[in-house]
């Protein structure tokens, strides 16, 4: 490997640290519930709204920014999606006034004021989700440009294990900064780091054709696999400039595995990651920085299962299966893991590290799952249209996260109204177990065998 050159794992490491802080950005909302609950009265419903609107928003912007992603290019796009989801995040710390201002809007068009604190909040996560669904389809993308099929699913979880360290070191910032510089100030300093990662970008990404860091050995590596795909020097934007007409892609059986296995397991790792710290405060007890340790433990046991999940399928490829199949036994395996959660209640009264454990086992499934299941996209689909198909699933995975949210706040409220929270919380639970076992039997169905898309 010495011998062809490294560089790709540089650009793998900048998705990384893309991947790390749009996830401290989306969780800092989590991490401050509880607080902001009691400071603006917020019911569970109303906290599953706000949190709805970013997993709507998100999901429609997906459809259209894999979309942009493929027409504007990688780097002009990534960018964009960065800037505007570091302002959004920013725009949280001053909810209230904005909120405010919203409602001035909708008094003068004759609709009934909405509270400021949750039209503020609405609006802040809106934005941020706008610029948000931009980072899986422009890192897929990337990916795909600079590595070679085999070590796809491998650098996917590399990446996507920014997800875990963002959600790593959310508790181990937010609720100090919060609890010395007040809430608002959290919101800002995190924001803000989405402006640092544009200078290295910027300065260290190129397409593979144009970029005078690699190597001939290495650009010949990364595309031996894809020589139906390879970027000439010559014409190093021909590819994004090619054209196909984006609803064929719902025609292929490969779009509907992916969006189907997005819808109904997205919804389990947006649950876990929004509505954990308001489980610890609802069933122990647990607010502030008392949540830190555990929460830490959790998400730390899902950077395992990103890395390890992504390697997992070099195991069966190496024994001779094509990359579809490989990944797709790894994958029937991962989906078992997740149903330990089924026991996170039962045993939850001997003591609250139990469900922290087997939550994180089930999160750290999860993430293994996803960095495989995005991998499938660029084993079926021609660079130029990872984007799309991505940006398609994305938004059914944010539609399937906007159900499950909606649903366990209504749960929520109805059994905290009737002294048994702890029902609602059991019952979230089955779903989130079963999910990914349902979700793998479907996808397989839908494309039994590795069918590459070749017509497009």
């Amino acid at each position: 490997m010495q011998q062809i050159g490294k560089y790709r794992w540089t650009i793998c490491g900048l998705l990384f640290f893309a991947t790390t802080v749009n996830y401290l950005d989306r969780q800092v909302l989590s991490l401050l519930a509880t607080d902001l609950s009691a400071e603006f009265g917020w019911t569970n419903s109303d906290y599953a709204n706000i949190t709805a609107v970013f997993q709507f928003v998100y999901a429609i912007s997906l459809l259209f920014a894999g979309r942009f992603i493929d027409k504007l290019g990688t780097k002009a796009g990534y960018i964009w999606a960065i800037i505007i989801w570091s302002i959004g995040a920013i725009m949280h710390a001053f909810a209230v006034p904005l909120g405010n201002a919203a409602n001035s809007v909708l008094a003068w068009v004759g609709i009934a004021a909405v509270p400021a604190s949750i039209i503020g909040f609405m609006i802040s996560r809106a934005v941020l989700a706008v610029g948000e669904a931009g980072n899986f389809p422009a890192a897929i993308k990337a990916t795909a440009e600079y590595f070679p099929k085999k070590e796809r699913s491998f650098a996917t979880g590399i990446f996507n294990s920014g997800a875990n360290v963002g959600a790593i070191l959310a508790p181990l910032t937010v609720p100090y900064i919060a609890e010395f510089w007040g809430w608002q100030m959290a919101f800002i300093l995190v924001g803000a780091v989405g402006f640092l990662w544009i200078f290295f970008w910027n300065h260290y990404y190129a397409t593979p054709a144009n970029q005078k860091r690699l190597s001939a050995a290495e650009l010949a590596y990364i595309n031996e696999e894809n020589n139906l795909e390879f970027e000439k020097p010559a014409e190093p934007v021909k590819e994004s400039e090619e054209k196909f007409r984006w609803f064929k892609l719902l025609g292929y059986r490969q779009t509907w595995a992916f969006t189907v296995g997005k819808f109904m397991t997205d919804g389990v790792w947006w649950f876990f990651l929004f509505w954990l710290p308001k489980y610890m405060e609802a069933q122990f007890g647990m607010t502030g920085t008392a949540i830190v340790f555990p929460l830490f433990v959790l998400y730390s046991m899902t950077m395992f299962g990103s890395i390890g999940g992504g390697w997992f399928p070099m195991y069966f490829i190496k024994k001779g299966y094509n990359e579809y199949d490989g990944r797709m036994r790894a994958m029937f395996i991962i989906a078992l893991f997740p149903l330990v959660i089924l026991a996170a209640q039962p045993l939850g009264s001997y003591s609250y590290w139990i469900p922290v454990l087997l939550i994180g086992v089930g999160a750290s499934a999860h993430q293994a799952w996803s960095a495989n299941i995005f991998t499938t996209v660029s084993d079926m689909f021609p660079k130029r249209a990872v984007g799309s198909v991505v940006g398609i699933g994305g938004m059914a995975g944010g539609i399937g996260g906007v159900i499950l949210s909606k649903l366990g706040g209504a749960l929520f409220d109805k059994y905290k109204a009737l002294g048994n929270i702890e029902t609602g919380y059991t019952i979230m639970f089955v779903i989130c177990a079963v999910m990914y076992l349902l979700a793998w039997l479907i996808m397989k169905s839908l494309v039994p065998k590795y069918k590459p898309i070749t017509d497009l």
